[in-house]
């Protein structure tokens, strides 16, 4: 039987040790600067802080990101692709953007890339979940309502989200009719 210790206190950070952690943070996992601060933070917090002066976070993750180990840009777009591929829409992107601490330039680009994947991304969400032109049998009023709320919140636009809807199950949608509606 293993005995598990009691753990034991950690010691507080200085401005080396916070420097390490933030280095294994940016290794470990794809981030945000507005991510790093948070847990840089958030760790001065749960640790205590050893150094003279204030520890300065926003320095240090604005070194890292100039150094490249951290790309607001490039996780933007990257977050905006998988979001796509899984068939969740723009607002949906928009929204995990903000969480994420991305601000609007930015974003831009991945914005623009949820956009002009809108209309694919609403197939591939109707295709997982059985809806519209992927559905067996029409929906009733009360099905068609809950299948068009599921969409709205997946990210979808209403327009976009009734076209994919009432598309006849079996039928091929319209791409380029689509992606007009996604505007």
């Amino acid at each position: 039987m293993h005995v598990r210790r009691s753990a034991r206190p950690r010691k507080p950070l200085n401005g080396e040790s916070l420097h390490e952690l933030a280095l294994f943070y940016v290794g470990k996992f794809a981030t945000t600067r507005a991510k790093l601060v948070n847990y840089l933070n958030r760790k001065v917090r749960e640790r205590g802080w050893d150094g003279d002066r204030e520890p300065e976070i926003e320095t240090l993750v604005e070194r890292i990101a100039a150094s490249g180990l951290v790309d607001d840009a490039l996780y933007a777009m990257s977050k905006s692709r998988l979001l796509s591929e899984r068939g969740y829409g723009g607002h949906r992107v928009a929204q995990a953007l903000r969480a994420a601490g991305i601000d609007e330039e930015d974003g831009a680009a991945a914005q623009n890339l949820a956009a002009e994947e809108a209309a694919r991304s609403a197939l591939r969400f109707a295709r997982r979940r059985h809806l519209g032109p992927f559905a067996d049998v029409p929906p009733d009023r009360n099905g068609r309502e809950k299948a068009l709320a599921a969409m709205i919140r997946a990210g979808h636009r209403f327009e976009l989200a009734k076209a994919v809807i009432d598309a006849e199950p079996g039928s091929e949608p319209d791409l380029n009719d689509l992606q007009e509606k996604s505007r």
